[in-house]
């Protein structure tokens, strides 16, 4: 029965318009694997030069969010802050917009929950119908903003389609993910998912066309709760091991010869063996291009400042992460919000490439 469940989603998101909205460094590369895996793609970016470049590719281009709706029967969302999620989902241009109002809102004089934050955007009316079935978003944002979009989302029905059987809101996932641009490229992301089993399930073959492995993390929220656990560990490793080179290099050693013996002892790590910080260590990697056209410290700024948001509001010590928080934050303020965030090695430790 699993079987033929999972195949049945696999046809009926085969079958569906996909639309993307966000295509920066990574959103761009995932658009391309989408349509790769010869899924009709529409796209929307307020950069038209990102957008043209996949509109040469083969995608039908949208005017805003809300025209993507109407073009789309599946939305993934790939974007850099919690606020333009919001704004995306629920604001005047909104992908969920795209429906026409029916029903009133929920009274303001409701109570207000855990799950809907002051800074969040109400939910939206009710409306007749609106063509996306099942919305994605991949973007590294708090819980509460997921609950946000799921609250909206209830608040709109799905249009019946041959493509599902469903007679209510859309799907809802958060699914962000880990690998960088350069599983981006290669297709080889790991997506930690949020939601129902349900919503898992039908967005499972469409991640796979970008990535390599995706884990349902459990409901709502919970895709957003690894991902801000997941980057908190990343930076705080960045910093040990750019410290230690940094060190290394001071004691006289180089940081290739470093790197090499940490890869092959108890230090190894994704930061030293994948990524490494130094200049001239590794080809491929940031630190090998002046630390451009990466992860930049803007956006790890961001998700340390989620994440430490978070702990503190779950009452969770973070101590290192909060002063490696103080660390991209200070990187951000000089200037260098850019650069990728392994520039921590340059910026921060006043790490030396290595000499040829």
């Amino acid at each position: 029965m699993a079987s033929a469940a999972a195949s049945n989603a696999a046809h009926s998101v085969k079958a569906a318009v996909v639309g993307f909205i966000g295509l920066g460094n990574m959103g761009a590369c995932m658009a391309a694997n989408v349509l790769r895996h010869n899924y009709p793609l529409a796209v929307f970016d307020r950069n038209e030069a990102a957008m043209d470049s996949l509109v040469q590719q083969g995608a039908q281009p949208a005017d805003s969010p809300a025209d993507l709706a109407t073009k789309a029967d599946v939305i993934i969302t790939m974007l850099p802050t919690p606020a333009i999620v919001l704004d995306v989902y629920t604001g005047p241009s909104g992908v969920l917009t795209a429906a026409t109002t029916t029903r009133s809102p929920p009274s303001s004089s409701a109570t207000p929950t855990p799950q809907s934050p002051p800074s969040a955007a109400p939910p939206l009316p009710s409306s007749s119908s609106i063509r996306p079935h099942l919305l994605i978003d991949a973007s590294t944002v708090d819980p509460a903003t997921c609950h946000a979009i799921a609250a909206a989302a209830q608040a709109c029905a799905v249009a019946p389609s041959a493509l599902h059987s469903l007679h209510g809101p859309p799907l809802v996932v958060d699914a962000p993910v880990s690998g960088g641009v350069g599983g981006a490229k290669a297709g080889t992301l790991t997506f930690m998912v949020g939601g129902t089993s349900e919503a898992f399930s039908q967005a499972a073959p469409l991640l796979a066309a970008m990535g390599s492995r995706s884990m349902h993390c459990g409901p709502t929220g919970s895709g957003a709760a690894a991902k801000l656990c997941n980057n908190l560990a990343l930076a705080i490793q960045m910093a040990s091991v750019s410290e230690a080179l940094a060190l290394g290099q001071r004691l006289g050693l180089s940081p290739a010869l470093l790197s090499a013996i940490f890869n092959s002892s108890s230090a190894k790590c994704w930061s030293s063996e994948v990524y490494n910080p130094a200049p001239g260590v590794m080809a491929g990697v940031p630190s090998a291009r002046h630390y451009q056209g990466g992860f930049s410290n803007a956006l790890m700024s961001k998700d340390l400042g989620l994440a430490v948001a978070a702990a503190r509001a779950a009452g969770a010590p973070v101590p290192l992460g909060e002063n490696v928080m103080g660390m991209y934050s200070d990187m951000v303020s000089k200037g260098a919000a850019g650069d990728d965030f392994s520039s921590i090695y340059k910026h921060s430790y006043g790490g030396e490439p290595v000499e040829v």
